[in-house]
């Protein structure tokens, strides 16, 4: 989860966000990465270290000062990982600090609430003033705060999660992107392992919908990646989910884990599926669903046993961190395809574009060729 934007509506007391704004070489964390300041607390992370410690000694430094001072407002700085703070990382880091005011709470809170629904978003900030920041969506619509500035292009790309840009009187600003987590998991079943997964994934980079028709068995406190679904009727959740979704069998019945594989098996675009049990209840499986008219190569789809090849304790934990381990390789082995997929789209379209520009080159030069020589 974002912990330092859930750290923000549960903070009362006055504080820093700080920002990894450019990395330049290497550097602990990408940009975008955040941590929240406190006078006596962190929240999250911009890579640990020296790097760390002197971005939390600004902030509290910021947090001293009084108010009405744009250095207590708003600071920008460079690090140079190798020479001044002694990290091996060895590029340079640029960070932007900012005092989380009072009134900064109603855009903070449509941007808690549209990361908990999936949606992008995209904050500006400017980094030589104290106004106040701007929300807008993935396509540039306005959501809250004030109008985008006047002479400040609108460069909204999901590829570059951190901006600095300048107007024309100079003022930069931080175009800064909260992309809502693309992974997500329905995962049927709230029993010891259901409950065990829940825990062991609440900080992953993940949206989870758990679902079981027994409402007693949900706790009362949840992770903010968390949502509940208290349904008879859980296959309705499986035909309206979105495709890409990836799915988690664990009930406490047989029958519902077989009624619940077929129709996620009928579905054309799953990103994952996962039934617990034995090779025995594969083989089972396999053939009830083949009788129902589940294809073998659809079958092949199914990951039962669930888990890391090598780990085989049956204790709740331990099947809970080898099944978050094994989703976080299926996702981030998906999110490398989808770059990899995007990169040659974007390359196409450039090889195209230059196709197209070589054309009109030739025409253009045909077309003086001939009027030269109609000329003569």
């Amino acid at each position: 989860m974002k912990l330092w934007l859930n750290a923000i509506a549960s903070q009362s007391v006055p504080k820093i966000l700080v920002t990894v704004a450019t990395v330049l070489g290497s550097g602990p964390r990408e940009p975008g990465a955040k941590m929240l300041v406190t006078a006596d607390e962190l929240f999250d992370t911009i890579g640990g270290g020296h790097l760390e410690m002197k971005a939390a000694e600004i902030a509290r430094g910021m947090l001293a000062m009084p108010e009405s001072q744009l250095a207590a407002q708003r600071r920008f700085e460079r690090f140079p990982l190798g020479p001044s703070l002694g990290q091996c990382c060895g590029g340079v880091v640029h960070l932007a600090f900012e005092r989380v005011q009072a009134d900064s709470l109603a855009y903070l809170n449509c941007l808690n609430q549209r990361w908990r629904l999936g949606q992008d978003s995209w904050r500006l900030l400017a980094l030589d003033s104290n106004t106040a920041p701007t929300l807008c969506d993935a396509n540039g619509t306005h959501l809250t705060g004030p109008a985008w500035p006047e002479g400040l292009p609108v460069q909204i790309d999901s590829n570059n999660p951190c901006q600095v840009l300048t107007d024309a009187e100079g003022q930069r600003w931080l175009l800064d992107s909260c992309l809502a987590y693309r992974a997500h998991l329905m995962l049927f079943g709230a029993g010891h392992v259901g409950a065990a997964i829940i825990r062991a994934m609440a900080d992953l980079p993940c949206r989870i919908t758990w679902v079981d028709e027994r409402e007693d068995m949900f706790p009362t406190r949840l992770a903010a990646n968390v949502t509940v679904e208290a349904t008879d009727m859980p296959e309705a959740l499986i035909a309206k989910a979105a495709p890409g979704t990836s799915f988690l069998v664990l009930t406490h019945s047989h029958a519902l884990d077989q009624k619940l594989s077929e129709h996620i098996l009928r579905l054309p675009d799953v990103g994952w599926f996962g039934l617990i049990g034995s090779q025995t209840k594969r083989v089972q499986f396999e053939r009830r669903l083949r009788e129902r008219g589940i294809p073998a190569t659809r079958l092949e789809d199914m990951v039962c046993p669930i888990g890391l090849p090598g780990i085989h304790g049956k204790q709740p934990a331990v099947i809970a961190a080898s099944v978050g381990a094994q989703l976080l390789q299926v996702w981030e082995e998906h999110e490398v395809h989808q770059q990899k997929e995007l990169s040659r789209v974007l390359a196409r379209i450039g090889a195209e574009a230059g196709q197209h520009v070589s054309n009109a080159n030739t025409e253009t030069s045909s077309l003086i060729e001939c009027h030269s020589l109609a000329k003569r």
